[in-house]
């Protein structure tokens, strides 16, 4: 009977974890799975603005975080990728290329007036300083680092990601690019609507 007794409690306290943990597995995450398809549905690349300066594109987009965070760790654990995205929520992210109207390269000597290894490590190393962003035309934020993403002639375009730090998820910004590498200038591009008023 005593062997019949631990058995029986041994089994009910097995039956309880298992549930307990399909309880903890099946959290709902529709609430968050829904959020993203409604920022998916307009675009995760959707604010695109662009400016053209003597036969130069420049090109600033802004992308929400969501999109790199599930670039990163896929969709599969939601309440996951919602957790980091509450850690990040304050970071802003902004894409930004420089093409040549007739596809040359842009860094190309005649455009900028140095070589162009010097071009290279500009966009490397410097060009961050020429970044920074308006936050409700009061507060001036200035880019916290900037990736230069080498195409190594590939593509006609060259294209650096800005990263902005502690920006209200709800403000809208304006970034400004004072030209120091082909001096075309003070350029401004105004994000109007943040993504996350349908966001977290």
């Amino acid at each position: 009977m005593k062997i019949v007794k631990t058995f029986f409690t041994a089994f009910s306290l097995l039956l309880l974890l298992s549930c307990a943990k399909d309880k903890k597995g099946s959290i709902d995450d529709s609430e968050i799975r829904e959020r993203y398809f409604n920022l998916e549905k307009i675009g995760w690349k959707s604010k695109v603005y662009n400016q053209k300066v003597d036969k130069i594109d420049f090109t600033a987009t802004e992308v929400p975080i969501q999109y790199y965070l599930l670039k990163d760790k896929g969709n599969e654990n939601l309440i996951f990728v919602d957790s980091l995205y509450e850690q990040n929520k304050r970071e802003r992210v902004i894409e930004f290329t420089f093409q040549q109207e007739n596809e040359k390269d842009i860094l190309d000597s005649e455009n900028t007036g140095i070589s162009y290894e010097d071009g290279v490590k500009y966009m490397s190393f410097s060009i961050e300083k020429d970044f920074m962003v308006v936050v409700n035309q009061k507060d001036t934020i200035p880019c916290s680092a900037a990736l230069f993403e080498r195409s190594y002639k590939i593509t006609p375009y060259q294209k650096v990601m800005l990263f902005f730090s502690n920006i209200d998820p709800n403000a809208k910004i304006q970034l400004i690019y004072k030209d120091n590498l082909f001096k075309k200038g003070t350029l401004k591009f105004q994000f109007k609507d943040p993504f996350t008023e349908i966001a977290l």
